[in-house]
C-alpha cells in the first residue's frame, strides 16, 4: 500500500484540482509552500495541451505562483519526448492550438507538412470543420496517430468543455482507428518520464489530481494516488469507478494535513 507520508515527489494535476478558470483552489498555494518547507519536490502535470508551457508558467504567475520550468510537464512536453525516443520524422499534421503549434515548431518539427510522416492530435480549442476533415484524411490514410491525452472533458467555472476525447471518438466514428499511442494520463509514460527527471522511483511518487479515469488510473503503472473533490469526480463517481485512490481528499488543504 503507498505510504503518503514517505511520498517524495507529487505530480499536480492542473484544471480542477490547484485552479479552476482564474481562481486558486482551497489550499493550492499552501500546498507547495508545504513542499518545499519539508524537501518535498513537485512538478505540475497536465493532459491539457491545448497550452505550452511558457502559457502555463504566465496564469501561474498571474495568479501569484511562482515555479520553474522543471516544476511543470504537459503532455505536450511528454509527447515530443515520446516522438523523439521513437525517430519519428520532423514531417507532421499537428491539429493544436497556434500555442501547441509554438511548442512543436520550437523543437524542429513542421506542424502543417504538405506530405506528413505521421499525425498529432492535441486538445485543439481552435478546431474547425477544416482541420476535422485534413484530420480524418490523414488517420483514414494510416499515417501514424498519436493522440496526446484522452480526456473527454475539460473543466471550466460552471461545467466542462469537450476535450481531446470527444474528438477522439469523432475520429473513429468517420475513419474506424483509435489512435495508435495516447500519451498523456493515465498512460504510464508521462509518470514515468516526470518522475525520472526529479531522479525519483515510482513507488515515492503520488499523483494528485480530480479526474479518476486520468489521474487516478495512473496509478497502475506503480505510483500513488489521491483524488481531490474539486474537480470532475464525485464520491458517486468513485464508487461507480472501481478505482481506489491512495487517498480521497476535498482539496489540496485536506491533502496536505493528511500527510501531517
Amino acid at each position: 500500500m503507498f505510504d503518503l507520508h514517505a511520498a517524495q515527489l507529487f505530480l499536480l494535476d492542473m484544471d480542477g484540482t490547484f485552479y479552476l478558470g482564474d481562481e486558486l483552489l482551497p489550499g493550492a498555494a499552501e500546498f507547495l509552500d508545504f513542499c518545499r518547507e519539508t524537501g518535498r519536490k513537485f512538478t505540475f502535470l497536465t493532459n491539457n495541451s491545448s497550452r505550452s508551457k511558457a502559457d502555463y508558467l504566465e496564469k501561474l504567475a498571474r495568479l501569484g505562483i511562482s515555479v520553474t520550468e522543471r516544476e511543470m510537464y504537459t503532455s505536450g512536453d511528454a509527447t515530443l519526448a515520446y516522438l523523439a525516443q521513437h525517430g519519428f520524422s520532423r514531417e507532421l499534421l499537428l491539429i493544436g492550438t497556434p500555442s501547441l503549434e509554438a511548442q512543436f515548431a520550437a523543437a524542429g518539427y513542421e506542424t502543417a507538412a504538405k506530405a506528413p510522416a505521421a499525425v498529432v492530435l492535441g486538445f485543439d480549442t481552435t478546431i474547425t470543420y477544416e482541420k476535422l476533415t485534413r484530420l480524418c484524411d490523414a488517420v483514414r490514410a494510416g499515417l501514424p496517430y498519436i493522440a496526446t491525452h484522452p480526456d473527454f472533458n475539460c473543466p471550466v467555472p460552471g461545467g466542462f468543455i469537450p476535450d481531446i476525447g470527444a474528438v477522439i471518438a469523432f475520429v473513429k466514428a468517420s475513419t474506424g482507428r483509435e489512435p495508435d499511442a495516447v500519451i498523456g494520463k493515465p498512460n504510464g509514460y508521462i509518470a514515468r518520464a516526470a518522475a525520472a527527471s526529479f531522479g525519483v522511483p515510482l513507488e515515492k511518487t503520488c499523483m494528485v489530481g480530480d479526474r479518476l479515469y486520468t489521474d487516478i488510473a495512473l496509478g497502475a503503472c506503480g505510483c500513488g494516488t489521491a483524488l481531490v473533490l474539486c474537480g470532475e469526480s464525485s464520491l458517486d463517481d468513485l464508487a461507480a469507478s472501481g478505482l481506489s485512490p491512495d487517498v480521497v481528499c476535498e482539496n489540496l488543504a485536506e491533502l496536505r494535513e493528511k500527510i501531517g
